[in-house]
């Protein structure tokens, strides 16, 4: 069973993608990064206010699929500088941190839209 999943107060996906898909017991978040759904901004004035709006984001995603942070199993961080690590942990330990899914981050050359910071996530949410 697959099942596309959208959020009302996440931004569109800008590609040929979803916001999510629920397969069988896994939710699988795309990467999220700063894009406000109602402005159409980027928030990056500040690395905190980019992080908090892309896990704002990504939050948003999971609840439209039945899931939330404690139900995470897996999240990746792209960062387009290794040296906002710190930072964005900082924020990232406020949603996910007392849940600790197994993660990798990883530095790369180049963003969506420019931005700093992308994060997609995996939800383990047994069928009843």
């Amino acid at each position: 069973m697959k099942k596309i999943i959208e959020s009302p107060n996440s931004p569109e996906a800008i590609g040929p993608y979803s916001q999510g898909v629920r397969a069988g017991d896994f939710l699988y978040v795309s990467g999220q990064i700063a894009l406000d759904r109602k402005s159409g901004e980027l928030k990056l004035k500040t690395i905190a206010e980019e992080v908090e709006c892309v896990l704002k984001n990504l939050c948003s995603v999971l609840d439209a699929g039945g899931a939330s942070p404690k139900d995470v199993v897996k999240c990746s961080i792209f960062l387009s500088d290794m040296g906002l690590f710190s930072q964005v942990n900082t924020y990232y330990s406020q949603v996910f941190g007392e849940f600790s899914p197994a993660r990798e981050t990883v530095e790369v050359s180049g963003l969506p839209k420019g931005v700093r910071v992308e994060i997609s996530a995996i939800a383990y949410l047994p069928l009843d």
